[in-house]
């Protein structure tokens, strides 16, 4: 009756446990929410005006498929004042990141082909490639090594029959990692010499945490990299479904044909609202809220560490901790059902990510308020006390 692809496409866990979790707080119960990607604060006002300013405008009409020439002059500008250069006609607005990488699936991919993801990784980038009836192979982190993916590990894996691009992300999501400049210059350039292509996701891009970390884009180090980032995250505007993509000039024409027909164009008010993402404002209260996830990812860190979690690599990144639960005798799956049922903490199992050693690590997003922060603490300590853990 349905596609066989859909055989191939699993559930994607984190929301099942956030529709467990929201069914409990509408039974009366507090839940501690860690599972969730998604900013805690709302979106910032002066992008909210924006969006209500379009809809008052009557600027609620089809645009073209590739968006407003206004956003992608913004968001040109904005690479512009980090000192780098983007062609505006090099950017393509997409409905969200995922509406992004399905326009780059069907770009890039044909029936058969094969697509590198990395694991752990975002657990939907294996189905883009799916639609198109393409497969993925899964090239593992380690820990060890930073969860840093090696060039050799893409040499080893690539098929040259059949394997055609690698799919990569930086700041990454489970483990907040970071690419170093060396790794992904190093990537690109094995990658050409296969004749395949590169995606460097930078969906996390603003939210980096390191003092000492001098701002540097994937664009920079090879221009027909296609890179991929989002409003959602850094900006705060997750149901706007708003991102863009930047890509090379000989991509432009063909996913603009691609867009028209699967998309027609980017959400038209969220086009708007965007624009003022840039605003002098927008990002004083942008940086306001880096620096609360900060505060947060140090309290989570301390906490946890003090439990008896391992934390292979501390998060340059994004909002999430990629912690080892193997230390309470329970896999990730039983630790994060334990604890939603019982203590009504939500927290991801690492097999949400992947399957190499997924089921001894647990994802924690620290998108929660300090005290919700302090409260899960106190009740994982309760969950371990009571199994004479801790």
């Amino acid at each position: 009756m349905f596609a066989d692809r859909l055989k191939n496409i699993k559930p994607f866990r984190v929301m099942e446990i956030n529709e467990l979790a929201v069914q409990m707080e509408n039974q009366g119960h507090k839940v501690v929410h860690f599972e969730v990607g998604e900013p805690d604060f709302p979106t910032a006002q002066t992008i909210a005006e924006a969006g209500k300013r379009a809809i008052d405008l009557g600027w609620t009409k089809y645009t073209a498929a590739l968006g407003i020439p206004e956003l992608r002059e913004k968001i040109s500008g904005y690479y512009g004042s980090k000192g780098v250069h983007v062609a505006t006609d090099r950017i393509v607005i997409t409905t969200g990141a995922s509406g992004g990488l399905t326009l780059l699936s069907a770009l890039l991919l044909n029936p058969g082909d094969e697509i590198l993801v990395t694991d752990p990784g975002y657990p939907a980038n294996e189905v883009f490639g799916a639609l198109v009836n393409a497969s993925h192979r899964r090239l593992a982190l380690n820990p060890k090594s930073d969860f840093q993916l090696s060039m050799s590990a893409v040499i080893s894996e690539w098929d040259r029959e059949i394997t055609r691009g690698l799919l990569i992300s930086s700041p990454s999501n489970p483990t907040g990692a970071m690419l170093e400049r060396e790794t992904l210059s190093g990537l690109a350039r094995e990658i050409k010499k296969l004749d395949g292509f590169l995606i460097l996701d930078e969906v996390y891009q603003g939210l980096i945490y390191k003092d000492d970390c001098e701002y540097w884009t994937g664009i920079e180090i090879d221009p027909d990299i296609y890179l991929l980032n989002s409003f959602s995250k850094y900006f705060g505007m997750t149901g706007w479904r708003i991102g863009w993509m930047v890509v090379p000039a000989s991509a432009v024409e063909p996913l603009s044909r691609l867009a028209q027909n699967l998309f027609i164009c980017p959400p038209t008010i969220s086009q708007y609202a965007a624009i003022a993402a840039f605003e002098t404002e927008s990002l004083k209260i942008h940086e306001e809220r880096r620096a609360q996830f900060a505060k947060r990812r140090d309290l989570l860190a301390e906490g946890l560490t003090r439990l008896g979690f391992t934390i292979p690599v501390y998060p340059d990144g994004a909002f999430y901790i990629y912690a080892d639960v193997s230390f309470s005798g329970m896999t990730s799956t039983e630790f994060c059902g334990l604890m939603i049922e019982k203590y009504h903490v939500a927290i991801t199992p690492g097999t949400d990510f992947g399957t190499y050693d997924a089921d001894r690590y647990v994802r924690f997003s620290y998108t929660t308020s300090v005290s919700d922060i302090k409260r899960g603490l106190n009740q994982i300590e309760k969950a371990l006390l009571a199994r004479g853990i801790f």
